[in-house]
C-alpha cells in the first residue's frame, strides 16, 4: 500500500519540517525567498520573529498579559491621539524609569492601543498618559499631564496621602474652570498600577454553590470588622484579620459573607471635617471605586505591591474551607472621578464621552447615583469592561457572587432612560460563567427608579419593602399586619406577578446604610452631626423608636422592651421565606451612636467593638439559635410561595384574622411541616399581653416551646431537640411587643415514657 508523500512528510519528527527559509531584511520591509531546505522549527521561529525589547504586541486580551519573556499591554481609547506607557520603580516616583510611546501606525488596532515589552516582572509599576482633544463642550477631557490608571489593573499601589486636588484636569483658578486645561503634572501624587502574574495554589477549592434555601448572609466591612483593638486578631483591619474571625462566623451559623466594597478606592479622600472633633472625614465605606479589578491594597497585611491579591485569595480559600461563600458589594454605577470638578484618574482621561453618561451640555454629567457621575453601562465597550471584571473575580479570585449597588442604573441607556430589556443585566444573568453565581441587585437608584419585584430576570433583589414593612409592624403602625404577613411568606405580592420566587427576595431589617439594629430601637431620630452636613444626610424615614430615652438608657423597663424588639426583628427575619441578610454586629448590639449614614466615619463609630459581644451574649445566643432553628426547619426557606395546604392564619381568638382592620396588631399562623409536625408562630405588636387560642392537636402530638422573645434568657430560645413541653393545649399567653414559636411534635408512647422524634 502506497503512502502519500504528504503523509510521509507529516510522519517526520516534529522539529524537522520541510520549509522555505526566509531572510528578514534588516533595512528594508521585504522578505527574500531562499532555496527550499529543511530547518528546525526553533530556528525558523527565531528567524521570523521580532527581536527587539519593545514590540508591536496584541490587542487582546485587554489589560496586561504575560507572554513569553515579557508582558503585553492593551489599552482602549477611541478618541486618543497619543498613548504613552510609563514604568516606575516606586509608588511615589514623579519620574518614570522608562517611557514608551505607542506608534499609532503599528501599535493600534481599531480603538485598542497595544505593545509588548520584554523583561517585565510581577510587581512592576506602570501607568498611562493619554493625549487627545480637551473639549469639555464636546465631552472630551484628555489631559496628557495627568497620570492614568489602567482600567484592567489587577492591583494598585498604596499611597499614604493620595491628593485628588493635583489630579484635577482643569485649572481651578481660571474663570471658566471646566474649560481651561490644567498643566500640573500629578505623577508624584498618583498611585501606580501593579503588574501581577503569580501562581496561587488553590488546593481543591471549588465554588460552594449553596442553594438560596440554605443561605444566610452576613454583611460586613473588611476593615471595620477587626480593626478595633478589642477584636483580638493579629492582623486587624485586613483580609487576614477577617480570616482569623472565621471560627466566629462558623459558630454563628452564617453561610455567606457579603463584603462592602473591596475594589480599590481612595480612603484618604477628604470629605470634610468632623465638627465635633476637628478631624478630617475619610472615605470609609468605599463606594467610590477607581479600579474594578483591583482588591483594596490597605486591607492587605502583607503589602500593597501585589500581595493584596494573594492575601485576598487566601481569605477566599479559608472561608470556602469553612463552608462560607463570599459575595462582593460592587459599584459599577459611578466612579471616584465625580462631577465636572472632580479628579482625572482613569476613565475621564481615557474616553470621557464613552465611559460616562453626559448631559446635553456635555461639560456636565448625569447624576443618577447621587455622587457626581454615572457610568454609561450599556455602551458596548463599558458593558464588556464590566463583564470582564465580573468574570475575573469569579474565575481568578473565586468569589461566589455579587451585590450590585444602585443596580437600576445598569438598566439605563446612554440618555438615562430605563430600558425594558437591559442588555447588560441580561448578559450578566445569562453569561456562561456568571449565571451560576449569586446575583443580587439593589433594585433602585438615586434618580427615582424603584424596581423591587420587577428587576431583570435571573436576579435576586434587596427587598427594601421587607425592611420598611417589618419595621413598621413592630413599630406599632396601623394597617401593617397584612403586609407583614406577606413579607414573612416571601412577598408574593411583590414577586409572583413577574414569575419570581421567594428566593429572589433578600430580606433584611438593617444593613450598612441606615441604623444598626440596636440604634433602630434606641433612637427616635438620626444623629449624623459628626458627618459635617448639619444632620441633613441620611434618610429620615427610619420607622425607629427610642421607648422613652434618646440613646443609651439605664431604665430597666426601657432596656427590656428594646431587647424584646431586637429579638422580634431577628426572629421575624429568620422565619421569613426569602434569603435573610444580617447586618454585621447586630448579633451583639453594635451601635453607631444614632448615626444612620456612617460612610465617612473610619473610627469607633463604625468599628466593631468586640467587648460588646461579651456584654450582649444573650443576643448573640438568640441570633445563633434562630439561625440554627431556620436550618432545622426547611419549610421556612423553601423556594416557592406557601400553598393553602401549608399555612393557615388565625386571630388570637382562633378564628380568621380581620385583614381589613387597620388596628389589628396580633395574629398567628400554623405552618405544616408534614402530617404530624408543625410550627405555630404568634406575633403581638401591641402594647398589651394577649392570650392566643391554640389549634386543636392531632392524636399523639404535643406542643413544645421553641422561642419567646418576652422571656429572659435562657428561656427565650431553646436548642433543637430540647424544646420543653407546653402543657396547656388550649392557650398561650404572649407578652406585649413579643413573638413566640410553638412546635407540634409527634409523640411515641412507651409505657409511662414519652419520646420526641424530630420531623424529617
Amino acid at each position: 500500500m502506497k503512502v502519500s508523500k504528504r503523509l510521509k512528510r507529516m510522519q517526520k519528527p516534529t522539529d524537522q519540517i520541510l520549509c522555505k527559509s526566509v531572510q528578514v531584511a534588516e533595512k528594508a520591509d521585504v522578505i527574500t525567498d531562499l532555496t527550499t531546505s529543511e530547518c528546525s522549527l526553533h530556528d525558523y521561529v527565531a528567524e521570523v520573529s521580532e527581536r527587539t525589547d519593545v514590540r508591536v504586541g496584541m490587542p487582546l486580551p485587554m489589560g496586561t498579559y504575560a507572554h513569553g519573556e515579557g508582558v503585553n499591554f492593551a489599552f482602549f481609547s477611541r478618541y486618543a491621539t497619543r498613548v504613552c506607557l510609563e514604568l516606575f520603580d516606586l509608588p511615589g516616583d514623579a519620574t518614570p524609569s522608562k517611557t514608551i510611546d505607542f506608534d499609532p501606525a503599528h501599535n493600534r488596532t481599531g480603538d485598542v492601543w497595544h505593545i509588548w515589552v520584554k523583561g517585565i516582572r510581577s510587581g512592576q509599576l506602570y501607568a498611562y498618559r493619554v493625549d487627545g482633544p480637551y473639549q469639555p463642550r464636546e465631552g472630551h477631557r484628555f489631559n496628557f499631564h495627568k497620570l492614568l490608571l489602567d482600567p484592567f489593573a489587577t492591583a494598585i499601589s498604596p499611597l499614604p496621602d493620595w491628593d485628588f486636588d493635583l489630579a484635577r484636569g482643569y485649572n481651578p483658578s481660571a474663570p471658566e474652570q471646566d474649560l481651561v486645561c490644567s498643566n500640573v503634572d500629578d505623577a508624584s501624587a498618583m498611585p501606580k498600577c501593579v503588574f501581577t502574574h503569580e501562581h496561587f495554589y488553590w488546593h481543591d477549592d471549588r465554588p460552594l454553590r449553596h442553594p438560596w434555601a440554605k443561605t444566610v448572609i452576613y454583611e460586613t466591612h473588611v476593615r471595620g470588622f477587626t480593626t478595633h483593638p478589642s477584636s483580638g486578631v493579629g492582623h486587624p483591619g485586613t483580609y487576614r484579620g477577617l480570616m482569623e474571625k472565621i471560627p466566629y462566623l462558623k459558630d454563628l451559623g452564617v453561610t455567606a459573607v457579603e463584603l462592602m466594597p473591596v475594589h480599590e478606592f481612595n480612603e484618604q479622600q477628604v470629605l470634610g471635617i468632623n465638627p465635633q472633633t476637628g478631624q478630617p472625614l475619610r472615605n470609609y465605606w468605599g463606594y467610590d471605586p477607581v479600579a474594578f479589578f483591583a482588591p483594596k491594597a490597605s486591607y492587605s497585611s502583607a503589602g500593597g505591591l501585589g500581595q493584596q491579591k494573594l492575601e485576598f485569595k487566601e481569605m477566599i480559600r479559608a472561608l470556602h474551607r469553612a463552608g462560607i461563600e463570599v459575595i462582593l458589594d460592587v459599584v459599577f454605577n459611578h466612579t471616584a472621578e465625580g462631577n465636572e470638578l472632580g479628579p482625572t484618574l482613569c476613565f475621564r482621561g481615557i474616553d470621557n464621552a464613552i465611559f460616562y453618561t453626559l448631559e446635553s451640555d456635555k461639560r456636565y454629567y448625569k447624576n443618577y447615583a447621587g455622587t457626581g457621575n454615572t457610568i454609561n453601562a450599556n455602551h458596548p465597550v463599558v458593558r464588556e469592561l464590566i463583564l470582564s471584571a465580573l468574570r475575573y473575580w469569579v474565575v481568578e479570585m473565586h468569589v461566589d457572587g455579587f451585590r450590585f449597588d444602585l443596580a437600576s442604573i445598569l438598566g439605563r441607556d446612554g440618555t438615562g432612560n430605563l430600558l425594558s430589556n437591559p442588555p447588560l443585566l441580561e448578559r450578566i444573568a445569562e453569561d456562561p460563567i456568571l449565571r451560576g453565581t449569586k446575583l443580587i441587585a439593589e433594585a433602585w437608584d438615586a434618580a427615582g427608579a424603584y424596581e423591587v419585584g420587577s428587576f431583570s430576570q435571573g436576579w435576586a433583589e434587596w427587598n427594601g419593602r421587607y425592611r420598611d414593612d417589618v419595621r413598621r409592624f413592630w413599630h406599632g403602625d396601623d394597617g401593617m399586619f397584612g403586609l407583614f404577613a406577606s413579607r414573612i411568606c416571601g412577598s408574593a405580592d411583590i414577586y409572583a406577578k413577574t414569575g419570581k420566587c421567594p428566593a429572589c427576595s433578600i430580606n433584611f431589617v438593617t444593613c450598612h446604610d441606615g441604623f444598626t439594629l440596636h440604634d433602630l430601637v434606641s433612637y427616635q431620630n438620626k444623629h449624623n452631626e459628626a458627618n459635617g452636613e448639619n444632620n441633613r444626610d441620611g434618610t429620615n424615614e427610619n420607622f425607629s423608636e427610642n421607648y422613652g430615652v434618646e440613646g443609651e438608657a439605664e431604665d430597666s423597663q426601657i432596656k427590656s422592651v428594646r431587647k424584646r424588639q431586637i429579638k422580634n426583628f431577628l426572629l421575624t427575619l429568620l422565619i421569613s421565606r426569602g434569603v435573610p441578610m444580617l447586618s454585621g454586629g447586630d448579633e451583639f448590639c453594635r451601635t453607631q451612636g444614632g448615626n444612620n449614614n456612617a460612610y465617612c466615619q473610619d473610627n469607633e463609630t463604625s468599628w466593631y467593638d468586640w467587648s460588646q459581644l461579651e456584654q450582649h451574649q444573650e443576643m448573640y445566643r438568640f441570633t445563633r439559635g434562630m439561625i440554627a432553628f431556620r436550618q432545622a426547619h426547611p419549610i421556612l426557606s423553601q423556594e416557592h410561595f406557601y400553598t393553602e395546604a401549608e399555612i393557615s392564619w388565625f386571630s388570637p381568638q382562633g378564628d380568621l384574622p380581620n385583614w381589613t382592620d387597620p388596628k389589628e396588631k396580633q395574629f398567628a399562623c400554623l405552618i405544616l411541616e408534614d402530617e404530624h409536625n408543625a410550627l405555630y408562630l404568634m406575633f403581638n405588636a401591641g402594647a398589651d399581653t394577649v392570650d392566643f387560642s391554640l389549634p386543636s392537636l392531632l392524636p399523639n402530638t404535643q406542643w413544645h416551646l421553641a422561642a419567646d422573645t418576652s422571656h429572659e434568657a435562657p428561656q427565650d430560645m431553646f436548642v433543637a431537640g430540647e424544646e420543653p413541653l407546653w402543657e396547656d393545649t388550649h392557650a398561650y399567653r404572649l407578652g406585649s411587643k413579643s413573638s413566640a414559636i410553638l412546635l407540634v411534635r409527634e409523640t411515641i408512647s412507651q409505657g409511662s415514657q414519652t419520646t420526641l422524634r424530630e420531623a424529617k
